[in-house]
Protein backbone atom coordinates (compact mmCIF):
# COMPACT_ATOMS: atom_id res chain seq x y z
CA UNK A 1 0.00 0.00 0.00
CA UNK A 2 1.14 3.54 -0.79
CA UNK A 3 -0.09 6.25 1.58
CA UNK A 4 0.35 9.98 1.02
CA UNK A 5 0.41 12.57 3.80
CA UNK A 6 -0.38 16.07 2.57
CA UNK A 7 0.36 19.03 4.85
CA UNK A 8 1.14 22.64 4.02
CA UNK A 9 4.60 22.49 5.62
CA UNK A 10 6.77 19.48 6.49
CA UNK A 11 8.92 21.54 8.88
CA UNK A 12 8.58 23.16 12.29
CA UNK A 13 6.76 25.99 10.52
CA UNK A 14 3.67 23.76 10.74
CA UNK A 15 3.71 23.98 14.55
CA UNK A 16 1.96 21.07 16.24
CA UNK A 17 1.13 19.50 12.88
CA UNK A 18 4.86 18.89 12.31
CA UNK A 19 4.92 16.53 15.27
CA UNK A 20 1.48 14.95 15.00
CA UNK A 21 1.47 14.30 11.23
CA UNK A 22 5.08 13.14 11.22
CA UNK A 23 4.41 10.74 14.08
CA UNK A 24 1.35 9.35 12.34
CA UNK A 25 3.17 8.94 9.01
CA UNK A 26 6.14 7.17 10.59
CA UNK A 27 3.86 4.84 12.54
CA UNK A 28 2.14 3.44 9.42
CA UNK A 29 5.35 2.46 7.65
CA UNK A 30 5.89 -1.31 7.55
CA UNK A 31 7.07 -4.06 5.23
CA UNK A 32 3.82 -3.70 3.30
CA UNK A 33 3.14 0.06 3.61
CA UNK A 34 5.13 2.91 2.10
CA UNK A 35 4.47 6.51 3.09
CA UNK A 36 5.33 9.82 1.42
CA UNK A 37 4.83 13.32 2.85
CA UNK A 38 4.03 16.19 0.49
CA UNK A 39 4.31 19.87 1.40
CA UNK A 40 5.62 23.31 0.52
CA UNK A 41 9.23 24.33 1.05
CA UNK A 42 10.05 26.94 3.67
CA UNK A 43 13.22 28.20 5.40
CA UNK A 44 13.29 25.20 7.78
CA UNK A 45 12.53 22.40 5.32
CA UNK A 46 16.15 21.35 4.82
CA UNK A 47 16.70 21.35 8.57
CA UNK A 48 13.67 19.22 9.44
CA UNK A 49 13.07 16.92 6.44
CA UNK A 50 15.29 14.16 7.86
CA UNK A 51 13.04 13.98 10.95
CA UNK A 52 10.43 12.19 8.79
CA UNK A 53 12.59 9.12 8.09
CA UNK A 54 11.72 6.44 7.03
CA UNK A 55 8.90 8.43 5.38
CA UNK A 56 9.88 9.88 2.01
CA UNK A 57 9.49 13.67 1.74
CA UNK A 58 8.49 15.51 -1.44
CA UNK A 59 8.49 19.32 -1.27
CA UNK A 60 7.60 22.07 -3.69
CA UNK A 61 8.33 25.73 -4.21
CA UNK A 62 5.21 27.74 -3.44
CA UNK A 63 4.26 30.29 -6.07
CA UNK A 64 1.89 31.92 -3.57
CA UNK A 65 3.30 31.22 -0.07
CA UNK A 66 0.38 32.50 2.05
CA UNK A 67 -1.91 29.95 0.42
CA UNK A 68 0.67 27.24 -0.27
CA UNK A 69 0.05 27.05 -4.01
CA UNK A 70 2.32 25.03 -6.30
CA UNK A 71 1.45 24.18 -9.89
CA UNK A 72 3.44 20.93 -9.51
CA UNK A 73 1.68 19.50 -6.45
CA UNK A 74 -1.32 17.77 -8.05
CA UNK A 75 0.83 16.19 -10.76
CA UNK A 76 3.22 14.82 -8.16
CA UNK A 77 0.35 13.34 -6.14
CA UNK A 78 -1.05 11.63 -9.22
CA UNK A 79 2.37 10.37 -10.31
CA UNK A 80 2.98 8.84 -6.87
CA UNK A 81 0.23 6.29 -7.58
CA UNK A 82 -1.10 6.53 -4.03
CA UNK A 83 -3.73 4.13 -2.73
CA UNK A 84 -5.04 6.67 -0.24
CA UNK A 85 -4.30 10.28 0.71
CA UNK A 86 -4.25 11.63 4.25
CA UNK A 87 -4.87 15.41 4.04
CA UNK A 88 -4.03 17.55 7.09
CA UNK A 89 -5.36 21.02 7.83
CA UNK A 90 -7.82 23.24 6.01
CA UNK A 91 -8.10 26.55 4.13
CA UNK A 92 -4.91 26.12 2.06
CA UNK A 93 -4.23 25.00 -1.50
CA UNK A 94 -3.62 21.49 -0.17
CA UNK A 95 -7.41 21.15 0.11
CA UNK A 96 -7.78 21.95 -3.58
CA UNK A 97 -4.97 19.52 -4.40
CA UNK A 98 -6.65 16.69 -2.43
CA UNK A 99 -9.90 17.24 -4.29
CA UNK A 100 -8.24 17.37 -7.72
CA UNK A 101 -6.20 14.25 -6.96
CA UNK A 102 -9.43 12.45 -6.05
CA UNK A 103 -11.13 13.64 -9.24
CA UNK A 104 -8.25 12.49 -11.41
CA UNK A 105 -7.62 9.12 -9.75
CA UNK A 106 -11.04 8.16 -8.32
CA UNK A 107 -9.19 7.17 -5.12
CA UNK A 108 -10.19 8.16 -1.62
CA UNK A 109 -8.80 10.65 0.86
CA UNK A 110 -9.21 11.28 4.58
CA UNK A 111 -9.34 14.84 5.96
CA UNK A 112 -7.83 15.72 9.34
CA UNK A 113 -9.11 19.24 10.27
CA UNK A 114 -6.89 19.46 13.39
CA UNK A 115 -9.32 21.71 15.22
CA UNK A 116 -9.78 24.11 12.30
CA UNK A 117 -13.57 23.71 12.38
CA UNK A 118 -13.82 24.71 16.05
CA UNK A 119 -15.99 27.80 16.61
CA UNK A 120 -13.13 30.10 17.66
CA UNK A 121 -11.02 28.98 14.71
CA UNK A 122 -13.88 29.65 12.28
CA UNK A 123 -14.36 33.16 13.67
CA UNK A 124 -10.66 34.00 13.36
CA UNK A 125 -10.20 35.63 9.93
CA UNK A 126 -13.75 34.46 9.37
CA UNK A 127 -14.46 36.36 6.15
CA UNK A 128 -11.50 34.72 4.42
CA UNK A 129 -12.64 31.28 5.51
CA UNK A 130 -16.19 31.91 4.33
CA UNK A 131 -14.85 32.73 0.87
CA UNK A 132 -12.58 29.67 0.87
CA UNK A 133 -15.49 27.51 2.03
CA UNK A 134 -17.62 28.60 -0.92
CA UNK A 135 -14.80 28.26 -3.44
CA UNK A 136 -13.40 24.86 -2.46
CA UNK A 137 -13.25 23.87 1.21
CA UNK A 138 -16.83 22.72 1.66
CA UNK A 139 -16.59 20.50 -1.41
CA UNK A 140 -13.23 19.17 -0.20
CA UNK A 141 -14.76 18.22 3.15
CA UNK A 142 -17.91 16.68 1.68
CA UNK A 143 -16.01 14.47 -0.78
CA UNK A 144 -13.77 12.96 1.92
CA UNK A 145 -14.24 9.25 2.55
CA UNK A 146 -13.79 9.96 6.25
CA UNK A 147 -13.17 12.92 8.55
CA UNK A 148 -10.78 12.29 11.43
CA UNK A 149 -11.58 14.12 14.68
CA UNK A 150 -9.07 14.28 17.51
CA UNK A 151 -11.73 14.08 20.22
CA UNK A 152 -15.49 13.99 20.77
CA UNK A 153 -15.87 17.82 20.95
CA UNK A 154 -14.14 18.14 17.58
CA UNK A 155 -16.49 15.53 16.12
CA UNK A 156 -19.38 17.64 17.39
CA UNK A 157 -17.86 20.74 15.77
CA UNK A 158 -17.59 18.90 12.45
CA UNK A 159 -21.25 17.93 12.67
CA UNK A 160 -22.21 21.48 13.67
CA UNK A 161 -20.41 22.74 10.57
CA UNK A 162 -22.78 20.61 8.51
CA UNK A 163 -20.65 17.63 7.51
CA UNK A 164 -22.40 14.25 7.36
CA UNK A 165 -19.46 12.08 6.29
CA UNK A 166 -18.30 9.19 8.46
CA UNK A 167 -16.15 10.43 11.35
CA UNK A 168 -13.43 8.51 13.16
CA UNK A 169 -12.21 9.82 16.53
CA UNK A 170 -8.49 9.15 16.90
CA UNK A 171 -6.42 11.32 19.27
CA UNK A 172 -2.91 12.56 18.62
CA UNK A 173 -0.11 10.46 20.05
CA UNK A 174 3.43 11.06 21.30
CA UNK A 175 6.49 8.90 21.89
CA UNK A 176 7.28 8.55 25.59
CA UNK A 177 10.72 9.92 26.50
CA UNK A 178 13.06 7.98 28.75
CA UNK A 179 12.97 10.02 31.94
CA UNK A 180 16.28 8.58 33.15
CA UNK A 181 18.02 10.49 30.37
CA UNK A 182 17.43 13.79 32.13
CA UNK A 183 17.95 12.68 35.71
CA UNK A 184 21.21 14.64 36.02
CA UNK A 185 20.08 17.69 34.01
CA UNK A 186 20.74 20.89 35.95
CA UNK A 187 18.21 23.68 36.23
CA UNK A 188 18.92 26.53 33.79
CA UNK A 189 21.01 29.40 35.16
CA UNK A 190 18.26 31.96 34.61
CA UNK A 191 16.01 30.14 37.08
CA UNK A 192 18.25 31.19 40.00
CA UNK A 193 16.78 28.49 42.21
CA UNK A 194 13.16 29.28 41.35
CA UNK A 195 10.60 26.78 40.12
CA UNK A 196 9.66 27.08 36.45
CA UNK A 197 6.18 27.28 34.96
CA UNK A 198 6.53 26.65 31.23
CA UNK A 199 4.46 27.76 28.27
CA UNK A 200 5.74 26.26 25.02
CA UNK A 201 4.13 26.73 21.63
CA UNK A 202 3.17 29.17 18.95
CA UNK A 203 2.89 32.83 19.98
CA UNK A 204 -0.54 33.50 18.52
CA UNK A 205 -3.67 35.17 20.00
CA UNK A 206 -5.43 31.77 20.01
CA UNK A 207 -3.00 30.53 22.65
CA UNK A 208 -4.14 33.31 25.03
CA UNK A 209 -0.63 34.06 26.32
CA UNK A 210 -1.59 37.72 26.83
CA UNK A 211 -4.16 36.68 29.45
CA UNK A 212 -1.56 34.40 31.03
CA UNK A 213 0.86 37.32 31.42
CA UNK A 214 -1.86 39.52 32.96
CA UNK A 215 -2.78 36.72 35.34
CA UNK A 216 0.83 36.08 36.32
CA UNK A 217 1.44 39.74 37.08
CA UNK A 218 -1.75 39.92 39.15
CA UNK A 219 -0.66 36.94 41.24
CA UNK A 220 2.82 38.41 41.69
CA UNK A 221 1.28 41.62 43.04
CA UNK A 222 -1.33 39.96 45.28
CA UNK A 223 0.65 36.92 46.46
CA UNK A 224 4.34 37.93 46.41
CA UNK A 225 5.27 35.55 49.23
CA UNK A 226 3.97 32.59 47.18
CA UNK A 227 5.26 33.57 43.75
CA UNK A 228 8.77 34.76 44.64
CA UNK A 229 9.97 31.17 44.28
CA UNK A 230 8.43 30.75 40.80
CA UNK A 231 9.02 32.15 37.34
CA UNK A 232 7.10 32.01 34.07
CA UNK A 233 9.09 31.03 30.99
CA UNK A 234 7.55 31.49 27.56
CA UNK A 235 9.17 29.38 24.86
CA UNK A 236 7.69 29.80 21.41
CA UNK A 237 8.07 30.92 17.85
CA UNK A 238 6.78 34.34 16.88
CA UNK A 239 3.90 34.75 14.46
CA UNK A 240 3.30 38.10 12.72
CA UNK A 241 5.17 40.12 15.34
CA UNK A 242 2.98 38.98 18.24
CA UNK A 243 6.00 38.28 20.46
CA UNK A 244 6.90 41.99 20.56
CA UNK A 245 3.37 42.83 21.63
CA UNK A 246 3.56 40.28 24.44
CA UNK A 247 6.95 41.52 25.62
CA UNK A 248 5.62 45.07 25.91
CA UNK A 249 3.02 43.82 28.38
CA UNK A 250 5.56 42.45 30.86
CA UNK A 251 6.32 44.60 33.94
CA UNK A 252 7.72 41.99 36.37
CA UNK A 253 11.17 40.36 36.20
CA UNK A 254 9.85 36.82 36.75
CA UNK A 255 8.64 36.50 33.13
CA UNK A 256 11.28 35.38 30.60
CA UNK A 257 10.97 34.78 26.86
CA UNK A 258 13.20 31.96 25.62
CA UNK A 259 12.45 32.20 21.90
CA UNK A 260 11.71 29.12 19.79
CA UNK A 261 12.79 25.76 21.16
CA UNK A 262 13.03 22.62 19.06
CA UNK A 263 14.64 19.20 19.31
CA UNK A 264 16.97 18.79 22.28
CA UNK A 265 16.34 22.36 23.46
CA UNK A 266 12.61 21.69 23.62
CA UNK A 267 13.22 18.45 25.52
CA UNK A 268 15.37 20.37 28.01
CA UNK A 269 12.51 22.83 28.56
CA UNK A 270 10.20 19.99 29.53
CA UNK A 271 12.79 18.22 31.67
CA UNK A 272 13.74 21.30 33.71
CA UNK A 273 10.30 22.85 34.23
CA UNK A 274 8.18 22.15 37.30
CA UNK A 275 4.78 22.58 35.64
CA UNK A 276 3.30 23.33 32.22
CA UNK A 277 0.47 25.68 31.24
CA UNK A 278 -1.70 26.05 28.13
CA UNK A 279 -4.40 28.76 28.52
CA UNK A 280 -5.63 28.30 24.94
CA UNK A 281 -8.92 29.60 23.56
CA UNK A 282 -9.19 26.82 20.98
CA UNK A 283 -7.40 23.54 20.25
CA UNK A 284 -7.90 20.33 18.35
CA UNK A 285 -5.85 18.20 20.74
CA UNK A 286 -2.60 19.90 21.83
CA UNK A 287 0.64 18.01 21.36
CA UNK A 288 2.41 20.16 23.96
CA UNK A 289 0.15 18.95 26.78
CA UNK A 290 0.74 15.33 25.79
CA UNK A 291 4.49 16.01 25.65
CA UNK A 292 4.49 17.65 29.08
CA UNK A 293 2.65 14.66 30.53
CA UNK A 294 5.16 12.40 28.79
CA UNK A 295 7.83 14.13 30.89
CA UNK A 296 5.65 13.61 34.01
CA UNK A 297 4.87 17.29 34.49
CA UNK A 298 1.68 18.65 36.09
CA UNK A 299 -0.41 20.71 33.70
CA UNK A 300 -2.72 23.72 33.92
CA UNK A 301 -5.04 23.92 30.92
CA UNK A 302 -8.40 25.18 29.74
CA UNK A 303 -11.42 23.07 28.88
CA UNK A 304 -10.85 24.22 25.28
CA UNK A 305 -7.77 22.00 25.12
CA UNK A 306 -10.18 19.07 24.68
CA UNK A 307 -8.40 16.75 27.09
CA UNK A 308 -10.99 16.10 29.84
CA UNK A 309 -9.18 12.82 30.51
CA UNK A 310 -6.45 14.87 32.17
CA UNK A 311 -8.83 16.37 34.72
CA UNK A 312 -10.45 13.00 35.39
CA UNK A 313 -7.06 11.36 35.93
CA UNK A 314 -5.80 14.05 38.30
CA UNK A 315 -3.07 15.03 35.84
CA UNK A 316 -4.18 18.64 35.30
CA UNK A 317 -5.77 21.65 36.97
CA UNK A 318 -8.59 23.26 35.00
CA UNK A 319 -8.36 26.99 34.36
CA UNK A 320 -10.64 29.39 32.54
CA UNK A 321 -9.58 31.67 29.71
CA UNK A 322 -10.02 35.04 31.49
CA UNK A 323 -7.02 36.51 33.38
CA UNK A 324 -8.75 36.25 36.77
CA UNK A 325 -9.59 32.59 36.10
CA UNK A 326 -6.02 31.82 35.07
CA UNK A 327 -4.79 33.64 38.19
CA UNK A 328 -6.94 31.38 40.39
CA UNK A 329 -5.30 28.35 38.80
CA UNK A 330 -1.82 29.81 39.28
CA UNK A 331 -2.51 30.35 42.98
CA UNK A 332 -3.69 26.76 43.29
CA UNK A 333 -0.53 25.51 41.58
CA UNK A 334 1.94 27.39 43.78
CA UNK A 335 0.10 26.25 46.91
CA UNK A 336 0.55 22.57 46.02
CA UNK A 337 3.34 20.67 47.69
CA UNK A 338 6.22 19.27 45.65
CA UNK A 339 4.80 15.81 46.34
CA UNK A 340 1.37 16.76 45.02
CA UNK A 341 2.86 18.24 41.84
CA UNK A 342 4.94 15.10 41.27
CA UNK A 343 1.86 12.95 41.78
CA UNK A 344 -0.04 14.99 39.17
CA UNK A 345 2.84 14.59 36.76
CA UNK A 346 2.98 10.83 37.36
CA UNK A 347 -0.73 10.61 36.60
CA UNK A 348 -0.11 12.44 33.34
CA UNK A 349 2.69 10.08 32.38
CA UNK A 350 0.43 7.09 33.05
CA UNK A 351 -2.40 8.66 31.05
CA UNK A 352 -0.19 9.25 28.02
CA UNK A 353 1.33 5.77 28.16
CA UNK A 354 -2.11 4.12 28.19
CA UNK A 355 -4.14 6.36 25.84
CA UNK A 356 -1.91 8.70 23.83
CA UNK A 357 1.32 6.88 23.00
Amino acid sequence: MKVGFLVNSVSREAGGLFHSVRGLARSVVSDTVNATAFGMRDPNTALDAHEWRPVAVCTFHSQFPPWGYSSHLVGALVAANLDILSSHGLWKYSSVASLRWHQQTARQYIVHPHGMLESWALRNAGWKKRIAALLYENQHLRKAACLRALCEPEAQSIRAYGMRNPICIIPNGVDLPLLSEGSALEAPAFAQGRKILLYLGRLHPKKNVASLIRAWEEVCRSEPSKTDSWMLTIAGWDQSGYESELKRMVTVPSVIFLGPRFGAEKADCYRTCDAFILPSLSEGLPMTVLEAWGYAKPVLMTRECNLPEGFAAGAALQIGTAPEQIAAGLKELVELSDHDRRTMGDHGRTLVSTKFS
